[in-house]
């Protein structure tokens, strides 16, 4: 990243012992450490016109010395250089120096902002949370109008800003669903209708299917009086009839029945349905009004 002027010139070249206050020791510069290999330097734009000087040298000459020191040491060193600055502009008012800039364009690879490349996206999105996940992190999807919401940011913090915002949706929303008002509200670009999903999210689903299929929806207390209603339904439950079925329409019934038990367990309260159902409340009370489930 980029180092601080007042520590860029014994971070990069070393200094020796006694060369100035708290130089209690010897000290390796990165030009020093990195001999033989490639040192990147980041933020070169930012670099003060001292220290392009010294840069300039070294890239010249091959040599350098440390901080306080008169020995010449070899520079066997390969210089990859960034910024997200226009050098040009900089070379025109005199904060860059031309020479330096030839030095070290030998081969410009240009990496263009994120808002110039907002197709991106979904792919950085992919990535950011595969790396995330790596890390022991948690995970989240974003639905198509969130996608869309950031594809009309103009990101001027480039990928990073993309990367924090991956980082608080994850904290907020781990393992669920982004939608587009999920979204702070500097992303919330575009006036969408709230997510519907047609299916019930792939996670609740699996698990939905495998309270069915497993243990059932047994409750002694509450559902008593219909066991023997309940033994005819289990029994027929996870058995593909000779004709087939329509999946969409039953995993839609199988949903709204789901939904409604839980409102009828909790005597539609909202905040305790969702919370048995594993569902954000504001996502159960979408589905309770795709489905016009209100309590008589």
């Amino acid at each position: 990243g980029a180092i601080p002027a007042e520590l860029l010139e014994s971070e990069l070249f070393g200094h020796e012992k006694g060369a100035f206050t708290g130089a209690i020791s010897t000290r390796k510069g990165r030009f020093e450490l990195a001999q033989g290999g490639t040192l990147f330097l980041d933020e070169i734009g930012d670099m003060p016109l001292q220290m392009q000087v010294k840069l300039l040298r070294v890239l010249q000459e091959r040599t350098y010395e440390r901080v306080g020191g008169t020995k010449a040491i070899s520079a066997d060193v390969r210089v990859i250089a960034a910024t997200h600055r226009n050098l040009d502009d900089m070379i025109q008012l005199g904060t860059f120096r031309e020479d330096l800039y030839y030095r070290l364009n030998v081969f410009p690879i240009e990496n263009p902002a994120l808002r110039e490349r907002r197709e991106d996206i979904p792919l950085l999105l992919k990535e950011l949370m595969r790396r995330n996940t790596e890390q022991g992190g948690n995970s989240a999807k974003f639905t198509e109008q969130a996608l869309e919401n950031l594809k009309e940011h103009n990101w001027p913090g480039n990928v990073r800003e993309l990367a924090n915002l991956v980082e608080r949706m994850v904290i907020m929303f781990p393992d669920k669903v982004v939608d587009a008002q999920d979204l702070p509200k500097k992303y919330q670009h575009l006036e969408v209708d709230a997510f519907v999903p047609e299916y019930p999210e792939e996670i609740l689903e699996r698990q939905a299917l495998n309270d069915i299929f497993g243990s059932g929806f047994s409750d002694d207390n509450v559902y008593e009086d219909d066991e023997q209603d309940f033994e005819q339904h289990e029994n027929i439950m996870g058995l593909l009839p000779d004709e087939g079925i329509q999946l969409k329409d039953y995993l839609g019934e199988l949903e709204v029945s789901l939904i409604t038990q839980a409102l009828e367990r909790h005597d539609f309260v909202v905040a305790r349905a969702a919370e048995i159902l594993g569902v954000r409340r504001t996502t159960l009370v979408e589905k309770m009004k795709k489905y016009n489930l209100t309590k008589d």
